[in-house]
């Protein structure tokens, strides 16, 4: 357990595990990053449900009753939740799955660029051309 923190909006001092501020009566938990995560023992499918009541300090069930709602409403719910499912990480501290998936492409396209890109005129060992003096780029 952390010791106490300062509340965002009033700044006095509160406890670290507190949800909303005994002082001003703000809601903490939804601008903690470190809250928003899916590894929760109440997840059923992929804890986005649970992930959001946790963060926001709201009842499971009415989360999960909005995303059903959210579903009649042109299909919402489902883009919705796999949205959310994409970015928010599954412990607190690891990477989304987006960002995993963007590292893996970036890593993936990274080998291709690196091994196609011939060695210009003036390029060294690295394969770069040098920029045209007066020319458009520094």
């Amino acid at each position: 357990m952390e010791g106490p923190r300062k509340c965002p909006y009033c700044a006095e001092e509160i406890h670290a595990e507190a949800i909303r501020c005994p002082y001003c009566r703000s809601r903490i938990a939804a601008l903690d990053p470190a809250r928003w995560y899916r590894d929760h023992p109440a997840r059923r499918v992929g804890g986005v449900a649970a992930a959001i009541a946790h963060a926001l300090a709201l009842p499971l069930p009415f989360v999960r009753i909005g995303f059903l709602a959210l579903t009649f409403v042109h299909l919402l719910g489902p883009v919705v939740y796999g949205a959310l499912w994409l970015i928010v990480p599954f412990r607190p501290g690891d990477p989304s799955p987006l960002e995993r998936a963007t590292a893996t492409l970036r890593a993936w396209i990274g080998t291709f660029a690196d091994r196609d890109r011939p060695a210009g005129p003036s390029g060294g060992a690295n394969g770069r051309f040098d920029a045209v003096p007066g020319g458009p780029l520094p």
